[in-house]
């Protein structure tokens, strides 16, 4: 608990310092723990330390979670790849769904939100690098998507995601997260009340920051390796 707590601050010291550098507000970038493959008693102790919001990148690993730790305040976000024949749990048991790829998949979830749920907060997820491996549309299909997504009943869009290509070099990795942030401004500009670019983890949060992220997705400077 106490490194938790510790690991925290140090990230949110380096989310609001990298804030500053980029002459933003306090507070205008949140910090999302994404705690995949970390057992359910950690995500309790960071529970404890403060943190509300939670990304999980598995279905299964999502609705175990959320049951373990019901009695708990806990937002959570889906940020991995989904597919269709697995959407009905997410579409049930997350607050926030970032991987959204395909009209299919915004389409299930849409159709799957209970009623008695607000609707379901979502991102487009754009591959911004153009590798074959990395999930997330084309960005030259990015702006019809966040349309067709926008319109569903049940689903709320809030933004964009992405996934940028492991790199050292920063300015390649900024013209990525760039990217991300034309195609947001692009899309306000077409009508789209977007709040969220969902962009940003442990090794390049300022990048991401300086760049306009609202939300980082950071696991390993908060948890520690994974096995």
């Amino acid at each position: 608990m106490a490194d938790l707590d510790k690991s925290r601050q140090a990230v949110l010291a380096r989310i609001a310092g990298a804030l500053r550098a980029a002459g933003r507000p306090d507070g205008d970038c949140a910090l999302l723990a994404v705690s995949k493959t970390f057992p359910a008693d950690a995500v309790r102790a960071c529970h404890a330390a403060g943190q509300r919001a939670f990304g999980e990148n598995y279905v299964q690993e999502l609705v175990d979670k959320a049951a373990a730790l019901r009695d708990l305040d806990v937002e959570w976000h889906f940020i991995g790849p989904l597919q269709s024949n697995k959407t009905r749990p997410v579409a049930e048991t997350a607050h926030w769904v970032h991987s959204i790829e395909r009209l299919k998949i915004a389409e299930r979830l849409s159709a799957q939100r209970p009623d008695a749920l607000p609707p379901l907060d979502v991102c487009v997820q754009v591959n911004v690098s153009g590798e074959a491996s990395k999930s997330g549309c084309a960005p030259g299909d990015a702006i019809a998507l966040a349309h067709a997504v926008a319109a569903l009943p049940r689903l709320r869009l809030r933004g964009l995601m992405c996934i940028p290509e492991p790199t050292e070099d920063t300015a390649r990795l900024a013209g990525q997260f760039a990217e991300l942030r034309r195609l947001r401004d692009a899309l306000r500009a077409d009508g789209l009340a977007l709040d969220t670019l969902s962009m940003g983890m442990s090794a390049d949060l300022e990048t991401a920051i300086a760049e306009g992220a609202t939300l980082v997705r950071v696991g390993t400077a908060l948890f520690g390796s994974r096995a």
